[in-house]
């Protein structure tokens, strides 16, 4: 009898603790950065898809611009770092904060890893989903700020009520296609992006001090 009472103990231990509250995201050294500018640094790629991480990076400037800050113009910063020789985002990753700091004067770097990108056949459907993960490092003190992920998939919106097996796997085929030939990740992408980066206080950016809306860092 006490170790079923120990049991059920646990047990409800274990859904209590389940069903509280995700603890807030701390956002001091958040907060004491204030970063005004952003760096974003080419992605790493760690999908399988080629396209990945320039098919992220390219949608990221949207909603950091939206969140309130100046984001310096990807293209130009790639092509800064390929005119000195470093192409690719492993080399880029090695260059020294004190370095960014001092070619692009910015506050803050925005480094990303594409974790998922692309379509995948799953039987009876097929499945377009984009995911990503990034940090944001403070260039004048080298201490990170911020971190995040973020998933989004076309099978969000599925309709349930699909016509029979052999239509379902024809669907699922036509899908696929469709999204592989089209690259229907980058849409997906854009989405993924949005999440990640858009500010908010639940565990995403803060608002930066060019953003429209009251809560800022």
């Amino acid at each position: 009898m006490k170790k079923l009472m120990m049991m059920v103990a646990l047990l409800a231990a274990g859904v209590l603790s389940g069903c509280a509250k995700k603890a807030p995201y701390d956002y001091s050294a958040f907060r004491e950065s204030k970063p005004a500018s952003i760096l974003v640094l080419p992605a790493e790629n760690r999908s399988p898809d080629i396209k990945a991480a320039h098919s992220f990076v390219s949608l990221v400037t949207q909603p950091l611009a939206e969140s309130g800050y100046y984001v310096f113009p990807v293209a130009v910063v790639e092509e800064t770092f390929r005119q000195n020789g470093v192409t690719t985002a492993a080399d880029i990753r090695s260059v020294s904060k004190e370095k960014l700091r001092a070619i692009f004067n910015a506050d803050a770097a925005l480094y990303v890893d594409v974790t998922d990108y692309g379509t995948k056949y799953l039987l009876v459907d097929s499945e377009t989903r984009v995911s990503a993960t990034a940090k944001l490092v403070d260039l004048r003190s080298g201490k990170e700020i911020w971190q995040g992920s973020a998933t989004a998939s076309d099978a969000e919106n599925n309709n349930n009520s699909a016509p029979g097996v052999i239509g379902i796997l024809v669907a699922a085929a036509v899908k696929q296609i469709h999204n592989t030939v089209t690259d229907g990740a980058h849409d997906v992408a854009v989405v993924t992006s949005s999440r990640l980066l858009t500010a908010r206080d639940d565990g995403g950016l803060l608002a930066g001090p060019r953003a429209k809306i009251t809560k800022k860092i």
